[in-house]
């Protein structure tokens, strides 16, 4: 319970610097990665701290491959090894499904917010009706956009913690 708790409060951390600033700081990842480290193992030993270490290689693992390819920053992915060490390699490769399909959502609504897609609809169909053909679509710039990554990765894994059980009272 202690341990989610901290989470959340690193998770919430992390989101507003990414959306204020667009940034994971490291001065928040790297010192909740060191209290994991130890909260693990003084709680359970060596068995707990490889446990913790087993879950950090795993979230790490799963968006090194989209960060080398220059897709993520590599605060999101520490921030995603972060709750793998937090709470276990089982529990971040769930979280990350979560975090795929809020983080899918999420670039649909920056596509068609920020391309004009609604306005063009609307304009596209009232043009039909005054039998005026208008040209449209998402613009170039739409589909390169780039959003804060973190918030789905704290969306995702809160909602992780929820479909587990976990109560927020």
């Amino acid at each position: 319970m202690m341990l989610d708790t901290f989470l959340l409060l690193i998770l919430l951390i992390c989101v507003i610097t990414d959306l204020k600033n667009r940034k994971i700081y490291n001065k928040v990842i790297y010192p909740a990665l060191l209290v994991t480290f130890i909260y693990h193992s003084v709680t359970s030993g060596l068995e707990g701290l490889s446990h913790s270490f087993i879950g950090f290689l795993i979230g790490l693992s799963l968006l090194l491959i989209p960060y080398l390819m220059g897709g993520m920053g590599a605060g999101d992915v520490k921030l995603l090894a972060l709750i793998g060490a937090m709470k276990g390699g089982a529990f971040v490769f769930q979280s990350f499904l979560y975090i795929a399909l809020l983080g899918a959502v999420l670039a649909i609504g920056i596509i068609i917010f920020r391309s004009g897609v609604v306005k063009s609809i609307v304009y596209y169909v009232t043009s039909l009706k005054s039998g005026v053909v208008l040209r449209g679509g998402v613009s170039r710039g739409s589909l390169t956009a780039t959003y804060p990554y973190g918030v789905a990765i704290a969306g995702g894994a809160v909602l992780c913690m929820v479909m587990q059980g976990w109560r927020f009272l």
